[in-house]
Parts: C-alpha cells; sequence; structure tokens
C-alpha cells in the first residue's frame, strides 16, 4: 500500500492577524525609540549652540574691552545704566579708522536680550560723536537703521556692571571728580579745521566686572559674572 503524503498547511487568519499585530508592536517601539534618540540629539544640538552664542558673545566682549582707544576730548568707555559704549580700534587696523561699539539689554520679541551694536568705520570726530549719540538712541528705541546692525548674544533677565578704581570695584555711574583726569588743553587745529573743545573725560577703569543674570532653560542658567582686566589704552585723534 502506498503511503499518502499530507498536504502542505498554511497559515489560518487568526495566526496571519497574530503576526500582523507583533510586527506592528515592534514597528511602533523601535519608532518610538528612534523618535526619542532624535529628540534627544535635537535638545543637545540646542543647548550646545547656546553656549558657543555665549562663549562666542563673551569672546567679542572681551575683544571690544581690549581694543579700546582713547581719544582727545572724547569719552572712551561710558555706561548710563542703560547702555555702554565704547570706542575701539577697527580690526583691520588703525588705516580703517575706529568703531563705536554698544552693549545693551533690551526685550525682543517678548523677551530681554543682551544685544550689541557697531557703527561703521569712523575716521572724524564728528562721525565719532554722531554715533556716540545714536549708539544711545539705539538702546532704548531703535530704528531700522540701528536694528540693521545689531546683533542678539543671548536671552537675559538683567545685567549689571561694575568698574575698578581706586583698589574696589564701584558703580560706573559714580560721579568722583577723583577719578576724572583734568580737561585736556587744545591742541592747534590743522589748517581749516574748527579748533578742539576741551573739557574732561572719563578716565577709563583698571578693570570691568559684567554680571549676566540668565534665565531658566539656559544651559548657564544663573548668574554668570565676568573680570576684565583694563591695560592702558591710546590712538590718534580723529580730525
Amino acid at each position: 500500500m502506498r503511503r499518502s503524503i499530507p498536504a502542505d498547511r498554511g497559515f489560518t487568519l487568526v495566526e496571519l492577524l497574530v503576526a500582523l499585530f507583533v510586527m506592528s508592536l515592534v514597528a511602533l517601539l523601535g519608532w518610538r525609540g528612534l523618535d526619542g534618540m532624535v529628540r534627544t540629539q535635537t535638545i543637545t544640538q540646542e543647548r550646545a549652540d547656546e553656549v558657543l552664542a555665549l562663549q562666542v558673545g563673551l569672546a567679542q566682549w572681551q575683544a571690544d574691552l581690549d581694543a579700546i582707544v582713547q581719544q582727545p576730548q572724547l569719552d572712551a568707555l561710558t555706561w548710563n545704566g542703560r547702555v555702554l559704549r565704547l570706542t575701539r580700534r577697527h580690526p583691520l587696523g588703525g588705516g580703517e579708522g575706529v568703531l563705536v561699539v554698544a552693549w545693551a539689554r533690551r526685550v525682543v520679541d517678548g523677551q530681554g536680550t543682551w544685544l550689541r551694536w557697531q557703527s561703521p568705520p569712523l575716521r572724524t570726530r564728528g562721525e565719532v560723536e554722531e554715533a556716540w549719540r545714536r549708539a544711545d538712541v539705539w538702546s532704548e528705541s531703535p530704528g531700522v537703521d540701528e536694528r540693521a546692525r545689531e546683533v542678539a548674544v543671548l536671552p537675559l533677565v538683567e545685567w549689571q556692571l561694575f568698574f575698578h578704581r581706586g583698589g574696589a570695584w564701584t558703580n560706573p555711574q559714580s560721579s568722583d571728580a577723583a577719578n576724572n583726569p583734568p580737561a585736556q588743553p587744545p591742541q592747534q587745529p590743522a589748517a581749516g579745521q574748527p579748533p578742539a573743545r576741551g573739557r574732561a573725560t572719563a578716565a577709563l577703569p583698571d578693570g570691568v566686572r559684567l554680571v549676566l543674570s540668565i534665565p531658566a532653560g539656559h544651559p548657564l542658567a544663573g548668574v554668570l559674572t565676568v573680570d576684565w582686566a583694563g591695560t592702558s589704552a591710546s590712538g590718534g585723534r580723529p580730525s
């Protein structure tokens, strides 16, 4: 007698549905794991970008202070409680003129933001004085032209500045005559130029202390203090 060979048996509908369910569950778990990894990578990159922006901003702050230029009868560094203004060398050299730089905190899109503003290259006294005035206007109510020259550094709750004078950290707005040099004698103007206005200018401090209050949510949230040690600054006088 010949032995009968059983026919091949396929999957039942129930088995097929169970297999599809298991595959769907595995795919869902795998997608959640992948999505979590992508989200973590995105958050990590955002935090790294925020830290890098702060590092770049503080490096620029240091570079601005290192490049301060003291002009006769012109302030080189002042703080009025709202904006820090300074006159600095052009990065490409003296032949390119000088720059007026301003740092301030202003609300941008509903968030307090630390901002930096920079003038175009300046070569005359009048240009420096006008840029000094525009920097003050920019800190409070900037126009389109002023906004075009600003850079947002980082979110900021508030900031404070202290100048190191006489062996102690002091309020930069304190009016101590001992901290100001006597008025410089007027210099002989060049032919065709009006005489210079002789007046006392604020002496450069020995150091500047920057205190930043960084909001929650930032990788470096809290209070950050940065000290800058001053050096003698000098420079040519704008014509």
